[in-house]
């Protein structure tokens, strides 16, 4: 505990000080007033007298004491008690790219990925987030941004498409325009040139600036890895972009079968990819397993962000304001008491 104001203490003292000096002092006007009263002493050697002054005296020293402590504890409040402690705050400057295959076996992994993150759009506070989805062709719906708004927007459409709502079909059209199927190392690599270069302005990608903080960048793949096509990013090529650019792939694959231990299978290619970049590999046992590994893909997101140290100072008034509140009501009460 510290007092930001210290030296309202001794001024308040002094003050006091003056004050009691002021309020003891007899001048010498009121001492000529002053005129002796013959016989007086028979009425203070009354029982009833001595008593009566005894509850005075008594009432004056309980006002004495309560005005003190009301000075004392107003001066205290006056100074400003702080509590110091240090914290390293979370910074919540992410950039999360989805990049969600759009082939009709990922469907419904693609609806729950949507789903989860239009829903945690309403709590994000400084991250941005991106979408973009492939099949054949790899398509921006939109870039990285923090207009959550319009994120819940377009991620609601893209969950109808994913879900086959009449009329959504549209919206995935763009990704079919070329050969084959689940060209997923064009579609990670697609994902990876979304983020800006490091220490880029936001508003000015290709214009370096070394006084912009590096955000913490995550792409959330979610593909079954089945190529079916000639792409020309191999998975692998895909994922030393996103190791170039510092970008962690987190992968979640409703297609994991048990095909062995063999490291060609579509799996454990997916999983060495996204191992590869710091990320983490998932396999779904049902869309509704997405909601806790996009909660665990968020808090190990988060921890890797800490912020610096600060200093942070907490006003803690509440003791000699309480002290104030309770002498000021015995001063009130003893002032009663003491009335002629």
């Amino acid at each position: 505990m510290e007092l930001m104001f210290w030296w309202m203490i001794p001024a308040a003292v002094a003050v006091t000080a003056v004050g009691t000096w002021l309020a003891f002092r007899t001048e010498p006007r009121e001492k000529a007033r002053l005129r002796p009263v013959a016989n007086a002493d028979r009425l203070t050697a009354l029982p009833e007298y001595q008593a009566a002054l005894r509850r005075h005296r008594r009432w004056l020293a309980v006002a004495a004491v309560a005005g003190g402590m009301l000075v004392v504890s107003a001066a205290a409040a006056a100074a400003r008690p702080v509590e110091l402690t240090t914290i390293r705050p979370e910074e919540h400057n992410r950039d999360i790219v989805l990049c969600l295959d759009a082939s009709g076996s990922m469907s419904s992994a693609d609806s729950a990925v949507v789903g989860v993150f239009a829903e945690l759009a309403q709590q994000f506070d400084g991250e941005r987030i991106g979408l973009t989805i492939f099949d054949s062709t790899a398509i921006q719906v939109f870039p990285l941004t923090d207009d959550y708004e319009y994120v819940q927007e377009q991620l609601e459409l893209a969950r109808g498409a994913f879900d086959g709502e009449p009329g959504s079909s549209g919206f995935l059209g763009g990704t079919w325009s070329g050969r084959g199927s689940s060209l997923i190392g064009d579609g990670l690599a697609s994902c990876v040139q979304g983020f800006p270069d490091a220490g880029s302005r936001p508003d000015q990608p290709d214009q370096p600036d070394q006084g912009v903080p590096q955000r913490s960048r995550s792409v959330v793949l979610a593909t079954d890895n089945f190529l079916s096509g000639d792409p020309i990013f191999t998975l692998e090529q895909a994922a030393a972009l996103a190791q170039e650019k510092d970008v962690r792939v987190y992968a979640l694959n409703p297609g994991d079968f048990d095909y062995g231990t063999d490291s060609g299978q579509p799996g454990a290619q997916l999983r060495a990819a996204a191992e590869a970049t710091g990320g983490a590999y998932y396999s779904l046992d049902s869309p509704d397993a997405v909601a806790e590994i996009v909660s665990t893909v968020q808090q190990t997101e988060a921890a890797a962000m800490q912020g610096a140290p600060r200093a942070v100072v907490w006003d803690r008034p509440d003791l000699p304001l309480a002290v104030a509140l309770m002498s000021g009501l015995v001063l009130a009460g003893a002032s009663w008491r003491l009335r002629p």
